[in-house]
């Protein structure tokens, strides 16, 4: 499929909030929560309750997990330390890491250094003897690529949790936009582990979300697991509540066939992805506003 036509994509972005999770259309499964909270709750409950099911079957649990959405690691930690859940046996692959503009890590105290906020808010409130082992914990970088690619492959992932982009990214699955490499969309969803410049729509969103507009000091490049990885799960959960950021994303990944222009769209493909928004995020301006005329 090519790019999405302005008269599908305003069909789909004037269908209420309300209609979207029982719309006869949907080609994704779709949850609706009220709020952060609620999905925070929702993801920490997800997470935990596999991890704890494999616990009492002494199986290990493999996951590939994002930085973000923030509102899940509060929820998270409260429940491992509250229902004591080991995570002796929880091998954590970290799905992506923002880069400088020569593919080096950033500075730690950068606020898009993902190690830095996850060593702090994943991993840093559970109690020690429930704590992950760091030789579980990987983390990826130019550095640790072929380490991570390995240790994906020896076996099964259980479960991927991620978010999206304001172009249905997924990790760092970016709409590629190269006016001389162009790639099918099969060549996408083999896509693995990969340094790539951001795209400016993304530097721009991340500007405007965290620096106040300060372009110059987002991370140009980034470091990724590819569809390939985060896809070879064996359920994907993937969550948002950053309203308009990400409304029109979300709108593509239920009822557009899939298309490299959203990546997310391959999420269709799973045998078992659920894709999940608050209210604010599932809303849209356009199903708000009928007296619009857009084209």
């Amino acid at each position: 499929m090519g790019p999405v036509s302005k008269a599908d994509l305003y069909r789909w972005c004037r269908i209420p909030a309300a209609q979207l999770a029982h719309h006869p259309d949907l080609r994704a499964q779709f949850r609706m929560v009220r709020d952060s909270d609620e999905m925070g709750q929702l993801m920490a409950e997800e997470l935990v309750s596999v991890i704890d099911a494999n616990n009492k079957q002494g199986l290990p649990t493999r996951a590939i997990i994002p930085c973000g959405p923030s509102c899940w690691y509060a929820p998270y930690t409260k429940l491992v330390n509250a229902r004591n859940v080991s995570l002796r046996n929880f091998t954590v692959f970290h799905m992506d890491e923002c880069l400088d503009w020569q593919g080096r890590p950033l500075p730690t105290n950068h606020p898009y250094n993902f190690r830095t906020f996850m060593e702090k808010h994943f991993y840093g409130g559970i109690r020690p003897e429930l704590q992950v082992p760091e030789a579980e914990r990987f983390w990826l970088l130019p550095s640790t690529s072929e380490q991570v690619r390995r240790a994906i492959d020896a076996a099964p992932i259980d479960i991927t949790v991620g978010g999206w982009g304001q172009d249905g990214h997924i990790a760092y699955n970016q709409a590629r936009r190269h006016p001389y490499c162009s790639i099918t969309l099969d060549e996408l969803a083999n896509s693995t582990i990969r340094i790539q410049e951001n795209n400016v729509d993304t530097i721009l969103a991340l500007a405007q979300r965290t620096l106040g507009s300060a372009y110059q000091f987002v991370p140009p490049m980034s470091i990724t697991l590819g569809v390939q990885e985060c896809m070879s799960a064996k359920r994907v959960r993937v969550y948002s509540d950053t309203g308009a950021w990400k409304q029109t994303a979300l709108r593509v990944v239920l009822f557009s066939e899939p298309t490299l222009e959203y990546p997310m769209t391959l999420l269709q493909r799973h045998p078992d992805a659920i894709i999940t928004a608050t209210e604010e995020t599932a809303r849209h301006p356009i199903s708000e506003n009928p007296d619009w005329e857009l084209f």
